[in-house]
């Protein structure tokens, strides 16, 4: 089944240790016959995209490390067969000698990840670490300088048990590509506000909040927290209505658009009941 990498990014914190340790590895260093040097800059054979979400004062930054899919059937592959090959263990090689000259490859890659190396005239791209590995690590660089597990790398066989959640990068593309790099945990939509009570300038701590898509008629219940704030992580991407219960107030329901982007609805001011 070959080997495979299991990329969380509900552990990643944005540090980066995974990027520099390829550049590391990786820059002035010749591993031919598996890679020449990566140049200092422009190329990230691993990157770390990180996009900031939501807005003042409900924001939060995810990160989503991205490198080569090491894909089983490889569109690099089949653009340039005999400059591109796989090994028993599942790992996709661009050969340095027979990629030269083949600029070509870096848009035959649908995930951006082959760079074009000016100076030496060849694609490049991840490895896995392919020379460490063949010296008896167990795990590319990457893998082995992650301090909070957010990237793994082993035997298909051995996540088993994991694969069932996970997804892909571009999922579009999982059926033709048939991607080794799988994604737990995928940075998806969040619901978040306030509860106030405007007319005594309070928040309204413990208020029940509750969620509906009214597509799916799917459910998620919260409370405020001592400040007001609730929050609603790793939701799917519709309109929701929002219904705001507390004891003292009337309901009070409002809509969240989280279809393009998270949804930051501010404050809700419920209204007093009628005595």
């Amino acid at each position: 089944m070959g080997k495979i990498f299991v990329i969380d990014p509900a552990k990643c914190n944005g540090c980066r240790n995974c990027q520099i340790a390829c550049k590391d590895e990786h820059c002035d260093n010749d591993w031919s016959p598996i890679a020449l040097p990566q140049p200092d800059t422009g190329h990230f054979w691993l990157n770390v995209d990180e996009k900031v979400r939501g807005s003042v004062p409900k924001v939060k930054v995810s990160y989503v490390v991205r490198l080569c899919q090491h894909c089983g059937d490889a569109p690099c592959m089949k653009a340039a067969p005999e400059a591109v090959y796989r090994r028993d263990d599942g790992l996709v090689i661009v050969d340095p000698e027979k990629a030269k000259g083949k600029r070509e490859l870096v848009e035959a890659c649908p995930y951006g990840a082959i760079f074009w190396n000016e100076e030496l005239a060849v694609p490049q791209k991840c490895t896995g670490c392919a020379h460490l590995l063949d010296d008896g690590w167990s795990v590319p660089r990457c893998v082995d300088a992650c301090p909070h597990g957010a990237i793994r790398f082993g035997d298909e066989e051995d996540f088993a048990g994991e694969l069932e959640a996970a997804e892909f990068i571009a999922p579009e593309r999982a059926d033709a590509d048939k991607p080794h790099v799988y994604y737990l945990n995928l940075p998806k939509r969040f619901v978040a506000g306030i509860v106030v009570d405007l007319e005594s300038d309070e928040v309204v701590a413990g208020a029940q909040i509750t969620l509906e898509n009214p597509e799916t008629t799917e459910i998620l219940q919260a409370e405020t927290d001592e400040f007001g704030d609730f929050w609603f992580h790793q939701v799917d991407t519709a309109l929701y209505n929002v219904y705001v219960e507390a004891e003292g107030y009337m309901t009070r329901m409002v809509k969240a658009d989280a279809t393009d982007e998270d949804c930051n609805i501010g404050p809700i001011d419920v209204f007093a009941a009628a005595e």
